[in-house]
């Protein structure tokens, strides 16, 4: 690193500690509503989950009809509707990320199959799963070592925006993983 960077480091800080102290509060969020859902049943989780679902696409409806009786360019109303979707889902990422880490709560101890090996559940969000799956779902790249949950990490973001009903894409390149 150059003398320069190092100064410029020091007196304005790394990128990656400012967007990490940015993404904390949201985490501390994320706990506390974690908290509030361990009353509820799985019912009335689901339900809670459906409203957000139809919560949007209602706002999607009216303000489709809307943009297209004021005669808006049909790629003006794409674009418009995208940011309505985008920001909904910003406005709703602390309360789906905590459904999702409920959900991995209630799921510990039960068993499934991957790959002829029964497998059972055990695993429930940390902080850092946390704060990758903000990362993600903001369209930012998370490196992570092995072991770290990389997987338990994607469902959050995989689930706040498969609200949208536009579906999710999943790459990954181990079999196990895609399994």
């Amino acid at each position: 690193m150059s003398i320069l960077s190092n100064i410029v480091t020091k007196v304005f800080g790394k990128k990656s500690d400012k967007d990490l102290k940015k993404m904390l509060p949201i985490v501390d969020d994320v706990n506390k509503h974690y908290q509030t859902l361990n009353n509820l049943t799985d019912e009335q989780i689901k339900n809670i989950f459906n409203d957000i679902r139809k919560e949007l696409a209602q706002k999607i409806s009216s303000e489709k009809e809307s943009l297209i009786s004021d005669k808006k360019d049909l790629n003006e109303v794409d674009d418009i509707l995208f940011k309505i979707e985008k920001d909904f889902l910003e406005e709703k990422l602390v309360e789906v990320f905590a459904i999702v880490k409920d959900v991995s709560r209630r799921l510990c101890g039960t068993s499934y199959e991957v790959m002829g090996q029964k497998i059972e559940w055990n695993m429930v969000h940390y902080d850092v799963q946390i704060i990758g799956g903000i990362v993600l779902h903001r369209g930012k790249i998370s490196e992570m070592g092995t072991g770290e949950g990389k997987t338990l990490v994607s469902t959050l973001p995989i689930i706040l925006n498969a609200i949208t009903g536009r579906g999710v894409h999943i790459i990954t390149v181990n079999d196990y993983l895609a399994e």
